[in-house]
């Protein structure tokens, strides 16, 4: 992985070896290790560093884009004329905003972390080692996966603009289970420290409810009294952002959003932000046209308010871009990659002990769209699904088949946990609290039960 001066000096030449012509150069360095696991035993062990490097190259509204992986000075300057010469055979294209100066964004040093990087495979099997001892003595069979990444990005433009970001981070997953009793648990973590990194809670938290999930009963068809823990929130909420905080789907009367700012679209209690800044964050400053991140309010008080732009969607309905472009051969616009719901009064526990009758859903499986205008998917519940009864985990059940309308459950919501916890998915980074939500209908899993 090249130095920070090194890269910025590479990208600098090549776009002032182009004259007038507007130029964007966006590079990603990226070192990936990982560690997989399966039945007890390490199955998978890589390490892989690769760079990636995108020319925009804009003559007069006619747009071309050329990706490469060399980032050598020759290299650089070839690629940029590969989108010149892509350039000059495009039809133009009106919604091209062109380039512009941005000031520096913010540094987030800490982002970056020396124990992270310095992460070896020898750590990870030790941590794995521990899984793994902890499930065999609890008679369970350990899977999941610990993944340490490294990563620099950079954008250097013809107007000026310079941005340059490093960050680590680092996952550990796991599934405890027991197959012959029809029992599974799972935890994760995420950390842009390993050496903070909870391996030790993700490990607990799985072989407990594993055991606990042992000999799973069926539960009748209905709508329950939920609550469900961080990561069943954020594997929510990420679909509803792919629903309706998109610029690009606002700007095409898609979005949910398009319709309804101003208006009350969840219970009162909800308030999400995109909030690269947030501490437990330490989200790029910067997006892929190098303008600096906003906060973006995009629920308040379950109004409506807004959603999350780049420069050619903001374009278009008279906007101001929020920060929020993805790499120039991305086609799906501008994306929030650092959600955060607001938390509330309420320990987790309580949730549990207020709840006379209801279901503790650990996390989702298998979601997927089932009626994109009423913001409703498809999901299963996985790895540790339990019958509340008087304010205590009574027994574990069978699998069930969730299909809620987001925007309904978002309206639901009786209670909301103060704790918060850091969830990691597709990319994106939330941070999410549990929630306790009412008339949340579950049936049976025909498929996967």
């Amino acid at each position: 992985m090249l130095d920070k001066q090194t890269i910025i000096k590479r990208l600098k030449d090549g776009v002032a070896d182009q004259g007038i012509r507007k130029i964007e150069l966006v590079c990603i360095q990226t070192t990936t290790a990982l560690s997989r696991f399966a039945e007890n035993l390490i199955h998978q062990n890589i390490e892989q560093s690769d760079h990636e490097i995108i020319a925009r190259v804009a003559l007069r509204d006619r747009v071309g884009l050329a990706v490469g992986n060399d980032i050598e000075p020759v290299a650089i300057k070839n690629l940029i004329q590969n989108a010149i010469e892509i350039a000059e055979n495009q039809k133009p294209d009106p919604d091209y905003p062109g380039v512009v100066h941005s000031p520096k964004a913010a540094d987030r040093p800490e982002a970056f972390a020396v124990a992270t990087a310095d992460l070896t495979a020898g750590d990870r099997a030790t941590a794995i080692r521990k899984a793994v001892t902890a499930c065999t003595t609890a008679g369970l069979s350990a899977a999941g996966l610990y993944k340490s990444v490294t990563k620099a990005s950079t954008v250097v433009n013809s107007a000026g603009t310079v941005q340059y970001f490093p960050e680590t981070f680092a996952e550990f997953s796991l599934t405890a289970s027991d197959d012959a009793a029809s029992g599974s648990g799972w935890g994760t973590a995420y950390h842009r420290d390993a050496a903070q990194l909870s391996v030790d809670g993700v490990i607990s938290t799985a072989v407990d409810k594993a055991v606990r999930s042992r000999n799973p009963q069926p539960l009748p068809p209905g709508e329950y009294t939920v609550i469900l823990e961080p990561a069943a929130v954020g594997q929510l909420l990420l679909f509803l952002g792919f629903l309706g905080f998109s610029g690009k789907s606002f700007a095409a009367g898609r979005s949910f959003m398009a319709r309804q700012i101003g208006e009350q679209i969840t219970g009162k209690n909800i308030t999400i932000i995109d909030d690269a800044a947030a501490p437990e964050m330490a989200g790029m400053p910067f997006d892929y046209e190098g303008v600096p991140r906003q906060r973006v309010v995009i629920i308040e008080n379950g109004i409506a308010r807004g959603v999350t732009f780049d420069r050619r969607e903001a374009k278009k309905v008279g906007k101001e871009s929020t920060g929020h472009a993805l790499p120039p051969d991305n086609g799906f616009g501008p994306y929030p990659k650092n959600l955060a719901i607001k938390a509330g009064t309420t320990p987790f526990k309580e949730l549990i002990s207020s709840t006379a009758q209801g279901v503790l859903i650990t996390h989702f499986w298998y979601i997927n769209y089932l009626n994109p205008r009423r913001t409703q998917v498809t999901a299963t519940t996985l790895d540790g699904t339990f019958a509340i009864k008087d304010g205590k985990l009574d027994h574990p059940i069978t699998n069930m088949r969730a299909t809620p309308p987001l925007l309904e459950m978002f309206a639901n919501v009786e209670a909301i946990a103060r704790e918060r916890v850091i969830y990691p998915q597709y990319s994106s980074v939330m941070l999410v609290p549990g929630m306790k939500i009412n008339n949340f209908s579950l049936s049976e899993d025909t498929e996967n039960g």
